[in-house]
């Protein structure tokens, strides 16, 4: 738990003093641009992982799933146990019976993987045009 709390106050650093270089850095050009792309893409995983911190810590400290869970089921079969999965974020309502009833975040899910997929967008788009600048004769053909 520890852990995840220093990984959360560090990502939430980190995003915030890579969108602050980046703020910086545009106001004073000029700005190699492979550079940019390499701070956007910082700040962004920075931010998923914050995310994903706080639904974890959300679902940690009984957070917004476990006031889902009935405390009998259709059939009338008592609330045997909740079971909670990291990933996705995940509580899992378990009957007496053996039913089961999921239910995910989705928000924190797709926010995550929103943030995670743009900042492998724009970290790949800082390596390729690194790589062009470093190499003119492919930048030609």
């Amino acid at each position: 738990m520890f852990l995840m709390g220093a990984l959360l106050a560090a990502s939430l650093a980190t995003a915030a003093v890579g969108t602050l270089v980046v703020l910086i850095l545009l106001s004073h050009p000029p700005l190699p641009v492979p550079t940019a792309y390499a701070l956007v893409a910082l700040s962004l995983a920075s931010s998923a992982v914050a995310v994903y911190c706080y639904g974890w810590f959300s679902v940690r400290m009984g957070g917004p799933f476990p006031e889902l869970c009935t405390s009998r089921n259709g059939v009338g079969a008592d609330l045997a146990a909740i079971k909670q999965q990291y990933w996705p974020l995940r509580n899992t309502c378990v009957y007496s019976d053996g039913s089961t009833v999921g239910h995910i975040s989705m928000s924190v899910t797709v926010f995550v993987c929103l943030l995670a997929g743009a900042a492998l967008v724009s970290g790949g788009t800082s390596v390729y045009l690194r790589k062009r600048v470093r190499n003119p004769s492919e930048a030609i053909s």
